[in-house]
């Protein structure tokens, strides 16, 4: 077959997801930039929240990436082999922990990234935004 039917992260979905993940962090208090990417990496959304450290932005864009990329969190990257992808790829790969894939049906519809918190708070903020839309974050 030449062609195939394929899911899209709307740009309802990604609003949705932007304010749930902004509501989780500011109940944590910990303001946070967040960058959602369909499933070739395009950023479809960001906000850096005020207070958020500038620099995370950019991290956070390159977790989602990493995410859709890998089709899995960006922590899953093992240790061991994490500077050598980054280099390989000219830091557009990352093991950082705050980068999860987003699937719908069993469907990766692109990737979310989560920075300037600790590890545990990116993550649990882009976890909200997926439950928000009723996604998960393997298949």
């Amino acid at each position: 077959m030449h062609v195939e039917k394929s899911l899209v992260l709307t740009h309802e979905g990604v609003l949705t997801m932007l304010q749930a993940a902004v509501v989780q962090a500011e109940k944590m208090g910990q303001p946070q930039c967040i960058v959602i990417v369909d499933a070739s990496g395009v950023t479809l959304g960001q906000i850096r929240m005020t207070g958020a450290k500038y620099l995370s932005l950019k991290s956070a864009e390159t977790k989602a990436r990493t995410a859709a990329s890998i089709r899995t969190a960006s922590d899953a990257i093992p240790e061991q082999v994490g500077l050598y992808i980054a280099a390989a790829t000219d830091n557009s790969v990352t093991r950082l922990g705050g980068g999860l894939p987003i699937y719908v049906d069993s469907t990766c519809v692109g990737g979310i990234g989560v920075g300037s918190g600790t590890p545990d708070q990116d993550k649990d903020v882009a976890m909200v935004a997926l439950v928000a839309i009723g996604a998960q974050a393997e298949p």
